[in-house]
């Protein structure tokens, strides 16, 4: 892998492991989360229930019909009560399993950086994680891997895939929208195979574009809130590589900026106080 590479931009240098879960809890990334517990629980039904609306791009078949099940899977794998009986109020996100899997990320990120791989990222919140991937993007094409363009011309759900700093996002009406959808994911893998490119070595995603690539069998990193289950659930099974728990749209986008930093640097993709080697 090259040396460590210092972003072109004004960026956040790396906080320790502490330091960073202060910062979670401070920000409600993780710690109390502003996701009611009635939010959580619905979710947890309706997935339970078939809604594939809540599978986010898995096919998860009749494993997970009892949302006890998905309860148990959240509680061990994201934080939340693991209380039955608990069913309105204040839920929750631990910091430790949010910075756990940031690790397990990062080790994805440093094999994909050591072997020059091809990386795919995508975003269904761009109004929060567009910047954290755009960033994330930047550092490994800087470190010498290919980030996947997207086809031109990928439509899906009465809108368009397009792409900002090698993240792809979903526009509809000229405006990004968030969205839970696998289907532009799979509108951009099915567009590569048509063109004769290989498909990604890695994804880095959420929502339905992490879902949807994971269920083609790709490597995939998933980041995910306490209501949305599916990418849990298939991190449980084997099919999701990792799913990072995390309020996906906190007040402000630089929030996210000290675990993005973190991140980076437990990949060995960024030394933020040194010069670009």
């Amino acid at each position: 892998m090259s040396q460590p590479l210092s972003l072109p931009l004004p960026f956040p240098a790396a906080p320790a492991r502490e330091a960073l879960i202060e910062h979670l809890v401070r920000t409600r990334i993780s710690g109390d989360v502003a996701t009611p517990r009635e939010n959580n629980l619905s979710h947890y039904r309706k997935l339970a229930n078939g809604d594939r609306h809540y599978w986010l791009g898995l096919e998860l078949g009749d494993r997970w019909e009892d949302e006890q099940d998905v309860l148990a899977v959240m509680a061990e794998r994201c934080g939340v009560n693991d209380d039955p009986d608990y069913r309105t109020g204040q839920d929750t996100i631990d910091p430790e399993l949010t910075v756990g899997a940031l690790d397990r990320a990062a080790a994805e990120l440093r094999k994909a950086a050591e072997g020059g791989r091809r990386v795919l990222f995508a975003t269904g919140h761009p109004g929060a994680l567009l910047d954290m991937h755009g960033t994330l993007a930047m550092a490994m094409r800087l470190a010498g891997c290919e980030i996947v363009r997207s086809p031109l011309g990928v439509f899906a759900d009465d809108g368009v895939v397009v792409q900002f700093q090698g993240v792809a996002a979903y526009e509809r009406g000229a405006t990004l929208w968030h969205t839970h959808s696998p289907a532009p994911m799979a509108g951009i893998l099915d567009g590569l195979e048509q063109a004769g490119e290989p498909l990604p070595d890695l994804v880095v995603a959420d929502h339905g574009w992490a879902g949807c690539a994971a269920q083609r069998g790709l490597t995939a990193v998933g980041f995910a809130d306490c209501n949305d289950p599916a990418l849990f659930l298939g991190e449980s099974e084997g099919t999701l590589s990792v799913a990072v728990p995390l309020d996906d749209h906190v007040a402000d986008p630089r929030f996210y900026e000290p675990m993005t930093a973190y991140l980076l640097e437990a990949a060995g993709l960024t030394s933020p106080t040194e010069p670009a080697a």
